[in-house]
C-alpha cells in the first residue's frame, strides 16, 4: 500500500492549463504513467490480452475502444494505480479505457 502510495506521487503531473491539443497530453501523460506502474508492479500476474487491449488504446491517441477489462488482482492493482494517475494528471474517469462488457 505504502509503495503504491509513493507509486502515485511521482506519477502527479503539472497542472493543467487549458490549452489545444490537450487531449495529446492527457494521452502522452498517461503513457508515461503506464511506463511507470509496469515497472513498479511489474507484469506478474497480468495477462497478455490485458496488455494488448491497453496497448491498442495507448497506439490510438487513447481515443480507441474502452475494453480493457482488468480481472486478476494484479491487473486490478494496475488499473488502479493508473486510474488515480491519470485523474492527477488532470483526466476525467471517461477518459481511461479500463471497461468489463461480459
Amino acid at each position: 500500500m505504502i509503495r503504491s502510495i509513493i507509486l502515485l506521487g511521482l506519477l502527479a503531473v503539472q497542472p493543467v492549463q487549458a490549452q489545444s491539443g490537450w487531449p495529446e497530453v492527457k494521452c502522452a501523460r498517461y503513457g508515461e504513467a503506464t511506463a511507470a506502474a509496469l515497472a513498479h508492479f511489474g507484469r506478474q500476474g497480468v495477462s497478455q490480452a490485458f496488455l494488448d487491449r491497453h496497448a491498442a488504446f495507448l497506439a490510438s491517441g487513447c481515443t480507441g475502444q474502452r475494453d480493457v477489462c482488468p480481472r486478476s488482482p494484479a491487473e486490478l492493482t494496475l488499473a488502479d494505480a493508473l486510474s488515480i494517475a491519470a485523474m492527477n494528471g488532470g483526466a476525467t474517469g471517461s477518459f481511461l479505457p479500463f471497461a468489463c462488457r461480459d
